[in-house]
């Protein structure tokens, strides 16, 4: 089968908004084992969107567009494939329905325009949208299919896992499996060159991507069955697991916050948290896991000035500035941990270095690390927040 995406919307074209629609289905299609060949992005014109979804119908099996379901007259997908395929559009009893319940429940009227969302044309059946008005379609026609998806992020992923995606997976007459390792401490260079024996495999397929929280590695595999799909992930996630398992952190949906949750609270333990110049990053993230409550008793967040609140010089930041502030949060908080960042980065212009120092106190057992980074301000805390998690892991790990 082959795929193609067309991405509608002349705010596309004109840098207003990212198409992040086109990366996250292509990511799809390949866990689906279906190839991606072409991707287009297409203004709100008439003529010019007819004139890609032509070409379209002509060269690829399957056609997904995203944006254009809205009620407004810029809104023209709908008028566009019915037009591709001559057929006329009319009102679906059923879908002005919901659509007239769904403003009823908001108290509010529903707009005359609103009811272009409840056309279909005879080749098309609705896609439920449980997140917007806008449903989808899903058109057979001539052995080909077009998925029509709406533009807001959340509806479209939304529609996609609930809807599109099973019927995909029908469609494909196979069972695809996934699964995503992520390491950390090794550079996507490295990993590819570790990796090497796997990557050129075909059934399971092996692909790696850089990520802010390390690299991650993806293996997808098809089989007739769920259970002969999972056998084929589980051998070549062992085989990685030999070469790559000190760099592992986690699977699939695991985060660094919850993964360390889960340490914390099966060890029984609880945690403060110190920072000077990332503002409160590393303490939103540790507070963010539902639970949190139970081992992260609280952050300090100081300036390089009010540094000595936390008993710590005033400057500069060291390793050493570091582990006092690490020391005077586990005693404040009287937790079982305490982890600080210290650091500074260097004005535009200058060296272009920044420096994290990030230190671990837990009844008398010390930890330190530094890290060296490019001077931009928001990659340096991200990245320092993210290596002081990873090293919590490491440190609790260890104990």
């Amino acid at each position: 089968m082959k795929a193609e995406i067309i991405a509608s919307g002349s705010e596309l074209l004109l840098g207003q908004i990212t198409d992040t629609h086109t990366a996250f289905i292509a990511s799809q299609l390949a866990t689906l084992g279906i190839d991606l060949y072409y991707a287009s992005v297409v203004g709100d014109n008439y003529e010019r969107y007819l004139g890609v979804l032509r070409q379209a119908w002509q060269r690829s099996d399957l056609i997904i567009t995203t944006g254009g379901l809205g009620p407004t007259q810029g809104d023209i997908t709908r008028d566009v494939i019915a037009g591709l395929l001559g057929e006329k559009m009319t009102v679906d009893g059923a879908l002005k329905q919901k659509l007239t319940d769904f403003f009823a429940r908001l108290g509010m009227e529903m707009p005359p325009s609103n009811l272009k969302q409840a056309s279909l044309i005879p080749s098309a059946t609705a896609i439920p949208n449980p997140l917007g008005t806008a449903p989808g379609w899903w058109v057979e026609k001539e052995g080909r299919v077009i998925v029509t998806l709406p533009g807001p992020p959340g509806e479209m992923q939304a529609m996609w896992q609930s809807e599109v995606l099973p019927r995909l997976e029908r469609k494909s007459g196979a069972i695809i499996l996934s699964r995503t390792l992520k390491t950390w401490g090794l550079s996507e260079a490295k990993v590819d060159e570790l990796m090497s024996s796997f990557l050129s495999g075909n059934n399971p397929t092996l692909a790696t991507y850089a990520k802010p929280d390390g690299i991650h590695l993806r293996i997808t595999a098809k089989a007739e069955t769920k259970e002969a799909a999972g056998k084929l992930v589980s051998e070549r996630e062992n085989a990685i697991r030999q070469v790559l398992d000190e760099y592992i952190w986690g699977t699939d949906n695991d985060t660094l916050e919850g993964v360390l949750g889960r340490l914390l609270s099966t060890r029984n333990l609880t945690l403060a948290a110190a920072e000077s110049f990332t503002g409160g990053f590393l303490s939103y993230s540790l507070a963010s896991i539902p639970g949190a409550h139970r081992y992260f008793k609280g952050g300090i967040v100081v300036s390089d000035d009010t540094r000595q609140l936390l008993d710590s010089a005033s400057a500069p930041a060291t390793t050493e500035t570091a582990a006092s502030m690490a020391a005077s949060v586990r005693s404040r908080f009287a937790s079982d941990i305490g982890i600080a960042i210290d650091g500074y980065s260097e004005p535009e212009g200058s060296t272009g270095i920044g420096k994290a120092f990030i230190a671990i106190d837990s009844s008398g057992d010390r930890g330190s690390v530094v890290q060296s980074y490019s001077w931009r301000p928001q990659q340096l805390i991200r990245r320092a927040v993210t290596q002081s998690l990873l090293s919590l892991r490491k440190f609790l790990l260890t104990q």
